[in-house]
C-alpha cells in the first residue's frame, strides 16, 4: 500500500471524526451551564473555564463563524432560509446556527480539498490530478453536511411519527380525567421523552410567556412536517376557534391515528416478501443450491473420470 494512500485514508478518517464530533456534541441546559460558569469563576482562571469547553466550541464553532461568509455566498439566500428551516426540522443539533452550519460547510470544504492536494497533488507530484481531485473533495466536502443533516431530520420525523398515536392516547385519556389542554399537554411532556416531547415542551414553554395557543402549536408544524401531527394540530385549532369540545376532537383524532398506524403496519408487512427476496436469491439460494447439488456434481465428475480411463 503507497504512503498516498494511508494518508488519503487517515485524511478521510479525519474529516468523519470532525463530523462526528458535531453530530454527537450533547445539548445542555444553557441557562444552568451558565450559572454553573458564574459560580465557579472566582475560583479558577479564564484559561481553565475556556479548555473546560468542547473541542468543537474552542475550535470548530469560532472558525465556522469566521467562514460562514463564504458559505453564504455560495448558498445564496433562499437556500439560507432553507438551510435554517432545515435545522429547525433536525431539532438543531449541536445548537448549531444557520451561520454555524454554513461555516461547518465551508470549513469541511476547504480542509477536505486542501488534504487532497496535499496527497494527491504535491506528495505524489502530480499537481494537475492534485488540483481536480481538491475540487471533487471540495465540492463533496461542501455537500456532505446537507446529506448529514438530511439523514437528521428523516430520522427525527420518524421517530415523532411513532410517538404520536400514544401521546395523543395520554393526551385523551387526561382531557377526559378533567385536566385542561395545556395541563394534559404538560402531562404528555412529563411522561413521554423524545423529539415530540420536546416540541410540546417548547409550545408550552411560549404560551407561558405570553404566546397564543394557536401560533405555538403552528410554529410546531413548520418545525416537524409530519402529516399526522399537523392534521391533528390543524383540529385542535379548528375545534379552539369553532368553539367544539376538544375532548370529542382528541377521541375521533385518536382514533384515526390507530387506524392509520396499523395501516402502515401492514403495508410493512406486505413491503417484507419482496425486501427478502434480493438476500433469498443473493445469498441463501446460492448455498441450498451448493448443499443440494454439489455431491450429485462430485459423483457424476467422478464416474465420468471413470468412464474416461
Amino acid at each position: 500500500m503507497s504512503l498516498s494512500l494511508i494518508m488519503a485514508v487517515v485524511a478521510a478518517v479525519g474529516v468523519l471524526l470532525i463530523f462526528y464530533s458535531v453530530a454527537g456534541a450533547r445539548r445542555g441546559d444553557p441557562v444552568q451551564a451558565r450559572l454553573t460558569q458564574l459560580g465557579s469563576m472566582q475560583a479558577r482562571s479564564l484559561e481553565e473555564l475556556e479548555l473546560q469547553q468542547p473541542f468543537f466550541e474552542r475550535t470548530i464553532r469560532p472558525l465556522a463563524v469566521r467562514l460562514s461568509g463564504i458559505g453564504q455566498k455560495l448558498t445564496g439566500t433562499k437556500r439560507t432560509s432553507r438551510t435554517e428551516r432545515r435545522l429547525a426540522m433536525a431539532g438543531n443539533p449541536a445548537d448549531l446556527r444557520t451561520m454555524d452550519f454554513l461555516g461547518l460547510k465551508a470549513v469541511v470544504a476547504l480542509g477536505s480539498a486542501g488534504v487532497s492536494f496535499l496527497l494527491l497533488g504535491l506528495l505524489a507530484g502530480d499537481l494537475a490530478f492534485g488540483f481536480l481531485a481538491s475540487v471533487a473533495t471540495g465540492a463533496i466536502g461542501f455537500f456532505a453536511p446537507e446529506f448529514w443533516l438530511g439523514r437528521r431530520i428523516k430520522k427525527r420525523r420518524k421517530a415523532i411519527l411513532m410517538a404520536v398515536p400514544d401521546t395523543l392516547d395520554l393526551l385523551t385519556i387526561s382531557v377526559k380525567a378533567g385536566l385542561g389542554f395545556d395541563a394534559a399537554l404538560a402531562k404528555c411532556v412529563e411522561k413521554n421523552k423524545g423529539p415530540l416531547a420536546d416540541e410540546f415542551n417548547r409550545a408550552l414553554n411560549e404560551i407561558r410567556v405570553g404566546k397564543a395557543r394557536r401560533d405555538a402549536l403552528r410554529d410546531i408544524v413548520a418545525r416537524t412536517d409530519v402529516p399526522a401531527l399537523t392534521n391533528f394540530i390543524g383540529a385542535i385549532i379548528q375545534a379552539e376557534q369553532l368553539g367544539v369540545s376538544i375532548s370529542k376532537v382528541l377521541q375521533i383524532q385518536s382514533e384515526q391515528l390507530r387506524i392509520e398506524r396499523r395501516q402502515r403496519a401492514e403495508e410493512m408487512a406486505a413491503k417484507a416478501p419482496i425486501k427478502m427476496l434480493f438476500p433469498l436469491v443473493g445469498c441463501i439460494f446460492p448455498s441450498m443450491f451448493i448443499v443440494i447439488l454439489g455431491p450429485a456434481i462430485i459423483l457424476i465428475a467422478v464416474n465420468l473420470g471413470g468412464l474416461n480411463h
